[in-house]
């Protein structure tokens, strides 16, 4: 379904009966990302997915894609859906715009996961990293993207998720230059949540791989302790919903079920 806001259309699904749990994807991810995962979802909860500006079938909002930008496209598709009350489910970037929208409307917060996410700032290496890509990708967009994804996994399942691995480049192709450069810029600039996340007082969880080579692990855990978050740590790569698949719905579906209970 399409939603205009702002002159951009914004796609989102609507799925299931129940307590409303709210998928957000992560960069160069649109809300297929959750295929596997909706559908278990679904059965005791609706589910809303929506595709972020600039990815999947989302249109831009400009050059810069702050995670507040990107929190109030998804506040209009909740308000739009008359949904009051929600948990929050965030991917990688998903994660940083969850934790804008529970900013924003933390009395309408039920419950927030960040999957491979982290409510820290970008360190000044990965500001770089981000700079020095958004130059790349102007003349390299197809093989910048590729390559982006590959790193996203436990390298050693290269081989085993070939096939997801392909069927994720070929989304993440839909992608638009101008939202690739624009969400990366409203990455580099979010700030850090560490103090926000810890004060929340709706139910908190970080979920992280163990060979996730975006975020650092130790980092991860002094977060967590720091955050009064439960941790969950996968054995694999920051790809959990494919690489782990099994385990993160079953971890999604034990902590919907605490946020509501």
């Amino acid at each position: 379904m399409i939603l205009v806001y702002k002159n951009a259309n914004i796609f989102y699904t609507d799925q299931g009966k129940g307590t409303v749990v709210v998928l957000i994807h992560g960069f160069l991810e649109n809300s297929t990302m959750w295929d596997k995962i909706v559908p278990e979802l679904t059965k005791r909860n609706r589910v809303v997915t929506v595709d972020l500006l600039g990815h999947g079938k989302s249109d831009c909002l400009g050059y810069v894609h702050s995670m507040e930008l990107f929190a109030e496209t998804i506040e209009a598709v909740l308000k739009h859906l008359k949904v009051r009350k929600f948990i929050l489910v965030g991917h990688s970037l998903g994660g940083y715009i969850s934790l804008a929208i529970s900013k924003m409307n933390s009395n309408k917060i039920k419950g927030l996961c960040l999957l491979n996410s982290t409510s820290n700032e970008d360190s000044e290496e990965r500001i770089k990293i981000r700079i020095r890509a958004n130059k790349m990708v102007q003349n390299n967009f197809e093989s910048m993207v590729k390559m982006s994804i590959s790193n996203l996994f436990n390298q050693e399942n290269l081989l085993k998720f070939k096939e997801e691995i392909n069927a994720v480049k070929k989304e993440a192709l839909q992608t638009s230059l101008q939202g690739y450069v624009a969400a990366n810029e409203g990455m580099k600039n979010r700030p850090n949540l560490n103090q926000y996340l810890k004060e929340s007082k709706f139910n908190k969880m970080i979920i992280v791989g163990e060979k996730d080579l975006v975020l650092n692990l130790e980092n991860s855990k002094e977060e967590a302790e720091k955050t009064n978050s439960e941790l969950v740590i996968f054995p694999d790569g920051h790809m959990s919903h494919i690489e782990n698949a099994p385990e993160l719905i079953f971890m999604l579906k034990k902590f919907i079920k605490s946020c509501i209970s």
